[in-house]
């Protein structure tokens, strides 16, 4: 029996994405031009489920363990890092409106068979006044991935009432998701930027929306899916898997760029750049840290899910969470180094628009900028694995 034939066949989500490859390799420029992701592009991925990776099955959703999202989009962001990144947020919005909306709701919302294309954002950035059967909306949000092929809008606000925002005895404002047709937010043309450009990461506008109250929920409330997916300890880490997977593949599309270059030599030296001890330890050292940040993630990641799944004792899931939370920021570290090593070997050859090693480093540079990749999550995690009791959400 030949190697091939022993391995599990690969999830047809995952089979998806990679016979998408030839388009959105056929696209980049288009995706760069446009800062958006093209018509046909769009059609493959919605067809594929790739918005939605996370969205419940209740809703008639794909609900996939983060290891097969992993792949998923981990195949898009290495062909190129923004169709990623869209793949990623999308899902991750399903992943919460999807698991706390009632079942009714979320099917009047994403429909039958359900179309989740979502964008928008946690951040309580507008305010909603209550109003009777719901809310009214008014907010600026800014980072807005993927809002040119959205449906709905995620957007989180603090209540306010007839005396103010309202707030908790703890003194922080009381907020509250809400979801809004795409059609009654304004887009804020503001996506001028280093990296992930195809994104599409526009500001918008809510101006005085109404909102019905079934269209909302608080994500501190219990998950109305069933799933695992949607436990308190692995939400945001599942959700952010496919953020170090959009990092991760964005690397390894590096190291092809690297093998494109390979054959090309400089104005400074005929030696072509494959050729020199500089270049080949470059490649070697990318290799074993993108294959280190990787196995790490995906093992850490597999481990907190056995262990919630499990049922384990809370002095193994802590622990066991803490390490999958420090991997996802480690990776998305760990893919800026891989990248950087690789520019920097290639020389002036990396310089140029024309070559996609430029456009990973910006990308992978800009994808460390999201909450998932900042440093706090390192020493929270340390506390964590120091026995320190933590009080925050999701650890």
């Amino acid at each position: 029996m030949d190697k091939e034939s022993k391995q599990e066949p690969a999830h047809p989500v995952v089979e998806a994405a990679a016979a998408l490859v030839p388009v959105i390799e056929q696209s980049r420029d288009a995706i760069s031009r446009e800062r958006g992701l093209p018509g046909v592009l769009i059609d493959g991925m919605r067809a594929a489920g790739l918005f939605q990776l996370s969205l419940p099955s209740e809703l008639g959703g794909l609900e996939l363990h983060p290891q097969v999202a992993f792949s998923a989009v981990e195949i898009l962001s290495r062909a190129e890092g923004s169709v990623g990144w869209c793949a990623s947020i999308s899902s991750s919005v399903s992943l919460f409106a999807g698991g706390w909306l009632p079942n009714e709701v979320g099917r009047e919302i994403f429909g039958s068979p359900p179309d989740a294309r979502t964008a928008g954002s946690v951040r309580a950035e507008g305010t909603a006044r209550i109003v009777p059967g719901g809310y009214e909306v008014t907010g600026r949000w800014d980072f807005a991935s993927g809002i040119n092929h959205a449906r709905w809008m995620f957007c989180t606000c603090m209540i306010e009432n007839d005396e103010g925002v309202m707030r908790h005895r703890s003194g922080n404002p009381v907020t509250r998701s809400l979801m809004i047709p795409r059609e009654k937010v304004s887009l804020v043309d503001t996506w001028h930027v280093t990296g992930l450009e195809g994104t599409g990461s526009h500001d918008f506008v809510v101006a005085g929306v109404f909102v019905p109250e079934r269209h909302t929920f608080w994500l501190g409330d219990p998950p109305t899916a069933s799933g695992l997916l949607y436990h308190a300890r692995l939400g945001m880490l599942s959700a952010w898997t496919t953020t170090a997977a959009t990092s991760l593949g964005i690397a390894r599309g590096a190291l092809d760029a690297m093998g494109e270059l390979g054959a090309q030599a400089t104005t400074m030296s005929t030696v072509a750049l494959r050729d020199r001890p500089r270049v080949q330890q470059a490649v070697g050292e990318a290799e074993a840290i993108l294959g280190g940040a990787r196995a790490f993630l995906l093992g850490s990641v597999n481990e907190a899910w056995d262990a919630v799944a499990s049922n384990a004792a809370p002095g193994e899931i802590g622990p066991a969470v803490a390490r999958a939370r420090l991997a996802i920021t480690h990776a998305q570290s760990e893919a800026v180094r891989v990248v950087d090593r690789l520019f920097h070997a290639a020389g002036t050859n990396a310089v140029y628009r024309a070559h996609r090693l430029e456009r990973c480093f910006r990308d992978a540079h800009v994808a460390k900028q999201h909450a998932a990749g900042q440093p706090s999550h390192i020493e929270t995690a340390g506390r964590a694995l120091l026995g320190i009791e933590l009080n925050q959400p999701g650890w």
